[in-house]
């Protein structure tokens, strides 16, 4: 059977790949956050465990079980078996995982900012994926918004950043805002 990946951030976002076979889907018992990854010297979302919360995202099919493509842009991350943990509509039940960083890569790092072409994509995603109440959804199930965030989006360092339209802007900064977060 083929398997499947759950996906919480920028994968949310079909146009930033080509796998087949999205659903949306919920992830239960984790919770979003913002980690630094002394690896990569950089800010990464992930997810840590937490039996109270149940996210939101996408699952879609890996083809042939040819994680490779999958696995290199999920540097940093691990890949880990969701078990029974997500909700989706597929019968049967397909094999389910996750990426997370894992806790013996969190860090210290010089680059202690989320970068904002990469939170544009996610939210975009949410927004298409799952309305504005999903947006709201991810802001609220997500921690570490006290990380400062780099407007990075004249010169987006994103590699798979998207154009927004002025609406989709205005939604990020309006959470932004909401959360006080500190946009550098």
């Amino acid at each position: 059977m083929t398997p499947y990946f759950f996906g919480y951030g920028s994968l949310v976002n079909r146009d930033t790949h080509s796998y087949p076979d999205a659903h949306p889907a919920q992830l239960v018992g984790w919770r979003r956050a913002w980690v630094r990854s002394a690896a990569f010297d950089r800010v990464f979302l992930s997810v840590t465990l937490d039996p109270e919360t149940t996210i939101s995202g996408l699952i879609a099919a890996v083809p042939n079980a040819d994680w490779a493509a999958l696995d290199a842009r999920e540097t940093g991350y691990a890949r880990l078996s969701s078990g029974g943990a997500v909700k989706h509509p597929l019968t049967p039940a397909p094999d389910i995982a996750h990426y997370a960083v894992p806790a013996s890569q969190q860090g210290h790092t010089t680059a202690n900012t989320i970068i904002l072409s990469y939170l544009d994509v996610v939210v975009q995603g949410f927004l298409r994926e799952f309305g504005e109440d999903g947006v709201q959804a991810f802001f609220d199930t997500t921690d570490g918004w006290d990380t400062p965030i780099l407007n990075d989006r004249a010169a987006p360092q994103y590699p798979r950043h998207k154009v927004l339209t002025t609406a989709e802007t205005a939604l990020v900064d309006h959470h932004l805002a909401r959360l006080s977060a500190r946009v550098e």
